[in-house]
C-alpha cells in the first residue's frame, strides 16, 4: 500500500492507531502491521489474497525441515531468518528446536539449561511412556510477533536413546513406530500454524528421521566447500537407504519441494562460485537460485543472539546491513514462492 493510503487510513481512524513521533512519523508494531492486514482484507474482500497470505481452507501445513548432518552449514541460522522472515508476511509459523544443543531456542530467547524445564521438548510430546503430554503443552510463545517455538535442550537425546529399546519390545505396532511421532505431534496443532520450521540436528538419528517423515518439503544447507558438498553426498545416499526402509515399514515421504540452499556464501570467491556452478550443473532447479551470502553483519548480529531483522541498519554497517538483508530477504521470498505453488496461489 502508499504511504498516502496508509496516512489517509490513521487520520479517518480506520484500522490500527501507529505511534505518532515529534515529525508525525507513523509507526506500526508487528502486531500492528498484522492488524491491518486483516483490516485490509475485510474492507477490500477482492484483494484479501494480497493481504492476509494465512492458511486457507483446503490447503495442508507446510513443514519445512532444515536438515544436513554437517555441522555450520548454517542450518540454525537459516531456520531463525527463514521463520522470522515468514512470519513478518503475515504467516502463523511454529519453530521446533529438535537440536540438543538448542541454539534455535536460544536464539528466540530460551535458554536450554534455565528456560527448558524435564518434559517441555518435543521429546515430551513424542516419548514413549505414560509421562507423554499434548504438542500444545510444548508450543510456547516468543517475542517475536507471529512465532512460536517447540525449545530443545538435552532431553531430546532421550528419545535416541529409548526408541532402539521401544522397537525391540513392541514389534508389530505401527501405530507407534518411531518415525510416525513427530508428524503426529505436530497434526494436534496444524490448525494454528500456516508453516512449521524445524531445525534438524546435524546427526541422521530417529529424531532426523522422524521429521524428514512428518516434513512436506525439505531444505538442504550446504557450505559451497568441497568438502562439505562430499558430505552431502553421504548425507543424501543414507538418508536414501534409510528411507527406503520407512517406506518398506509403512512410511511416506512425499515432500512437496527438495531444495539445496547454498549458505555462507562469498560470491567473489572464484573456487566458491565454481563449486556453485558443479551444483548447478548436478541438481539443476533443486539448487535455490538465491544463495545466503557469508556476511559479518550475520556473524556480528549472532553475538547477541539476535537477527538482522531486530537491528537498525546502524548497529552493523549500513552497506553491509543492506547486502545482507538482500540475500536473506531473496531466499525466503524463493521459499514463499515454493509455498505459493503448493498452495496453487
Amino acid at each position: 500500500m502508499s504511504d498516502g493510503y496508509l496516512r489517509q487510513l490513521s487520520i479517518d481512524g480506520l484500522g490500527p492507531t501507529p505511534d505518532l513521533g515529534n515529525s508525525g512519523r507513523r509507526s506500526y508494531t508487528l502486531e500492528q502491521i498484522n492488524e491491518l492486514r486483516r483490516y485490509l482484507a475485510t474492507a477490500r474482500p477482492k484483494e484479501a489474497a494480497r493481504f492476509f497470505p494465512q492458511r486457507r481452507s483446503g490447503e495442508k501445513l507446510q513443514v519445512i525441515t532444515v536438515a544436513n548432518f554437517k555441522g555450520g552449514s548454517a542450518k540454525t541460522t537459516t531456520s531463525v531468518y527463514l521463520a522470522q522472515g515468514l512470519a513478518l508476511q503475515g504467516y502463523r509459523v511454529l519453530a521446533i528446536d529438535l537440536d540438543p544443543q538448542a541454539s534455535l531456542s536460544a536464539m528466540f530467547g530460551y535458554q536450554p539449561e534455565f528456560d527448558v524445564a524435564e518434559n517441555t521438548t518435543l521429546y515430551g510430546a513424542i516419548r514413549y511412556d505414560e509421562e507423554r503430554v499434548l504438542m500444545k503443552d510444548v508450543v510456547r510463545p516468543t517475542y517475536f510477533t507471529g512465532i512460536s517455538i517447540v525449545p530443545g535442550n538435552l532431553e531430546l537425546m532421550e528419545f535416541e536413546h529409548q526408541t532402539p529399546r521401544f522397537m525391540l519390545q513392541n514389534r508389530g505396532k505401527a501405530e507407534d513406530l518411531f518415525f510416525r511421532r513427530v508428524a503426529g505431534a505436530i497434526a494436534q496443532v496444524e490448525d494454528d500454524f500456516d508453516v512449521v520450521v524445524v531445525d534438524c540436528p546435524p546427526q541422521l538419528g530417529f529424531l532426523t528421521m522422524g521429521a524428514l517423515n512428518a516434513a512436506t518439503g525439505m531444505i538442504v544447507t550446504v557450505h559451497p566447500q568441497m568438502v562439505d558438498v562430499a558430505s552431502m553426498s553421504q548425507f543424501l545416499l543414507m538418508t536414501s537407504d534409510l528411507v527406503s526402509v520407512i517406506e518398506e515399514a509403512g512410511g511416506r515421504l512425499d515432500y512437496d519441494f527438495l531444495r539445496f540452499l547454498v549458505t555462507r556464501h562469498d560470491p567473489r570467491d572464484v573456487p566458491e562460485q565454481e563449486i556453485v556452478g558443479l551444483m548447478r550443473d548436478v541438481f539443476g532447479a533443486d539448487v535455490m537460485s538465491a544463495t545466503a551470502w557469508k556476511s559479518t553483519a550475520i556473524a556480528n548480529a549472532g553475538l547477541t543472539k539476535q537477527s538482522l531483522y531486530e537491528l537498525t541498519r546502524g548497529a552493523v554497517g549500513r552497506s553491509t546491513y543492506d547486502r545482507a538483508m538482500e540475500s536473506i530477504n531473496a531466499v525466503n521470498e524463493e521459499v514463499v514462492g515454493l509455498l505459493n505453488q503448493v498452495w496453487q496461489r
